[in-house]
């Protein structure tokens, strides 16, 4: 199946798509997915009534758009603050009218085979996002907006939990990341997809390439790149980009460009689709 490279995910804010949809404490997450993304994904490469799984569900996202589809979810978060807040997500979705079932894992995503070998070989669709590192830039106030010396930040963390990935180094992270896909594609059926998204970010003004990083990760775990599409975060009104950029973002490029440096902030989501080899029987074996 060949997609669109660029899907237009980004012209509400991820504010507005879940106003009314999702839980007010949603926006307590420091990195989570867009509706809209999650969405499309789901519509387009699943059925009603076909399964869908994010290993690493945060707040649900993921989920939520599943049942709202008619989908089957079942999601796999690490830390219970969140679990706690996917559930409640879902129980909010059903009483908006969503139909799909859905099932929340407080647990360790690298041991999801047994979490979840009760559904070896059924899951369509595998869509998700790892952690970009122990903080995002979450929610930020400058002095020119609070008339105060120097910028404050709240929201900006997973948890303080060592054990969570986040918290690794990113070659540990990466790592991880492959043991999750690796029991993923055991629980997949045949022909089943596995959609990542991700994007790339700067540490200390340096461009990381997580899409390329993932990518590699995913091939290893022996996933095959099928579709590579730009999920926009930005808006489109009609020849205009409208930038959702965060304001460290644009503070970075602005510094960059003072130096001469072609720095742009980024404006979407690398969405990474792949599916298991033909002829891959790992989650034939794993049903019987």
């Amino acid at each position: 199946m060949t997609m669109p490279s660029v899907w237009a995910t980004g012209n509400l804010t991820s504010r507005t798509q879940r106003t009314g949809r999702y839980l007010p404490a949603s926006m307590d997450h420091p990195a989570k997915m867009l509706p809209t993304i999650a969405a499309q994904v789901i519509a387009t490469y699943t059925q009603p009534g076909d399964l869908v799984l994010d290993p690493m569900c945060g707040i649900g996202t993921t989920l939520v758009e599943a049942v709202h589809l008619g989908r089957e979810a079942v999601g796999v978060e690490y830390e219970a603050r969140w679990a706690n807040l996917a559930v409640a997500n879902l129980l909010h979705a059903h009483r908006q009218g969503a139909t799909g079932t859905s099932r929340v894992i407080a647990g360790d995503s690298r041991r999801i085979r047994v979490l979840l070998g009760d559904r070896a070989g059924r899951v369509a669709l595998v869509l998700t996002s790892p952690p970009y590192g122990s903080s995002t830039h979450g929610h930020i106030r400058s002095t020119r907006d609070s008339g105060e010396p120097g910028i404050k930040k709240w929201n900006h963390r997973y948890s303080h939990n060592p054990g969570n990935l986040a918290h690794r180094d990113l070659v540990t992270l990466m790592e991880g990341f492959g043991e999750i896909l690796t029991g993923c594609r055991h629980l997949l059926r045949p022909g089943g997809i596995v959609a990542i998204t991700i994007r790339p970010i700067r540490l200390r003004g340096e461009l990381i390439d997580l899409p390329g990083q993932v990518l590699d990760v995913a091939e290893h775990s022996g996933l095959v790149l099928i579709d590579r599409i730009a999920a926009l975060l930005c808006g489109v009104r009609d020849d205009r980009i409208v930038s959702r950029a965060s304001f460290f973002q644009l503070q970075e490029a602005r510094r960059a460009q003072s130096r001469g440096v072609p720095v742009h902030a980024i404006a979407h989501e690398d969405l990474l689709i792949f599916t298991t080899p033909t002829g891959d029987t790992a989650a034939d074996g794993d049903a019987r």
